[in-house]
Formats: structure tokens, sequence, C-alpha cells
């Protein structure tokens, strides 16, 4: 089964890494992460920036670079970001800007309408958030007014799952990942999920899983494709995340 592994992190020790609440990760390199993936046939993916990066693009240009025009990057950045260093990132292939709202080292929230809207004009940018859905109804109405929208993890918890369905309804996308970081029944959410936006789901492996209690594992994007028909988890697994992030390049054709 083809992958485009829509959420994972690359940790390279040449580049600054900011402690978060003492936590700094331990290296994974782009070799480390292709070798993880050997046993499937991986077309592309989204470098996302952790908060122990914060606002550096050094190492996300590299890792941009050396795993090639099939993969994007998810970045971080301040509010007052010039707009040549937007469309400078979004050539190198950066095609979202992150709000970690669970564990910081991004831009706050009172940014949110402001910076979405800028990176959405300029590139065609999205926002992730990461976020426990639980808080979901207070920025329900914001997050529908911005263009594009993904929420992390399955919004990380089964309390928050009506009001994340809510907005994936109404065309916010979700990230099936992080599957050991929340208390959802994943095989539930996913199919609930799925019948509410078809398009709105899409399959990401999180390694190397820093601080979940429960890393990813191969298992993991097997519960998926239990969990599906096989349309729907072709769409999962890489037809959505590619309508979505649109690489630079793609690895195949469909």
């Amino acid at each position: 089964m083809r992958i485009f592994d829509s959420h994972f992190h690359i940790v390279d020790p040449r580049f600054p890494l900011t402690p978060h609440d003492g936590y700094r990760p331990e290296p994974f390199t782009c070799t480390d992460y292709l070798r993880r993936m050997e046993g499937v046939e991986l077309v592309g993916g989204a470098v996302v920036s952790g908060s122990f990066q914060g606002f550096d693009q050094g190492y996300l240009r590299a890792a941009l670079a050396e795993l090639g025009p099939c993969f994007v990057g998810v970045t971080q950045l301040p509010a007052s970001v010039a707009d040549e260093e937007i469309l400078a990132l979004d050539a190198a292939g950066v095609r979202a800007v992150r709000f970690n709202l669970r564990r910081g080292g991004s831009e706050t929230v009172d940014h949110l309408e402001t910076l979405a809207w800028r990176v959405y004009r300029l590139a065609r940018w999205h926002v992730e958030l990461y976020i426990d859905a639980r808080e979901l109804p207070s920025l329900a109405r914001r997050l529908l007014s911005l263009p594009a929208v993904s929420i992390d993890h399955l919004g990380l918890s089964r309390e928050g799952l009506t009001a994340l369905l809510a907005l994936v309804e109404q065309g916010v996308r979700v990230k099936a990942s992080g599957f050991g970081r929340g208390d959802l029944d994943v095989p539930r959410a996913l199919k609930a999920l799925c019948a509410a936006n078809p398009d709105g789901v899409m399959f990401g492996t999180d390694l190397p899983s820093t601080r979940a209690p429960v890393p990813y594992r191969d298992e993991d994007l097997q519960r998926v494709m239990d969990a599906l028909d096989e349309n729907q988890a072709r769409k999962v697994l890489w037809g959505n995340a590619l309508a979505f992030y649109r690489p630079r390049a793609a690895s195949f054709r469909s």
C-alpha cells in the first residue's frame, strides 16, 4: 500500500534544539526515517516542526533538500515573519504553518487568523493545530473562518471527538497519527471521521513519536487498513494528503 506520511519529525543534531520542560529529543535524521520506512511504498510526506525546534528553519530546509520534492514541510513562524521568507520557504517545499497549542514553541493563538490568512494569500498554505479536541468548541467559529485547517493526532481525546467531528464535517482536516498519544478507540474514530468527510482524514506515523506514551508501531498502519474499506484506506493513506499538501513532485502516477 502506498503511504504519504502526513506527520513525522526530523531531529538533526547539526541544528539548534530548544529543550521544552527539560526534554531534548534524541537524533532522528532523514537517513533514520527512510530506514524506518523501508517496509512501505513511501510516496512522500510532511516534515513537521516540533516545540523543541521553535522558529528554526535551517533543519527544515536541510531535511527537505535531502528528502526531495515529494516531501513538504510544516513550519512554525512568528507573526512578524516577512513575506519574502514565506515565499522562500514555499519554494523550498513548506506548505503549512503550525500552532502548537499543547506544548508551545510556536506563535500564540492570538495571531491565528492574521497569520493563517497571510500564508494562504501569499502561498496557499494551511494551518495545523496541535490541540486537545476538548478545547475546540471555544475555537470552532475562528477555525471555520479560515481557508484551510488541519488538526493533529485525531484530536487526542475521546471526550473531544464530537467537537472534532463537527469541524471535519465542515471541511477541517484531521491527521490519523499519534495513536499512542490519546485515549480514543482508533478504529471507531477513523470510521466516524471518514463518514463525516471522506476527504478529510490523512494518515501519519508521528515518527519518532517524541514523548508519546506509546510510540508508533507498524501495527498502527494495519489498524487503519483493517478499519476502512479499500477505497477509503487509499484516500486516508495517501490520496487525501497528496491533494492537501501539494508536494513539488509525485513519486508515481496515479
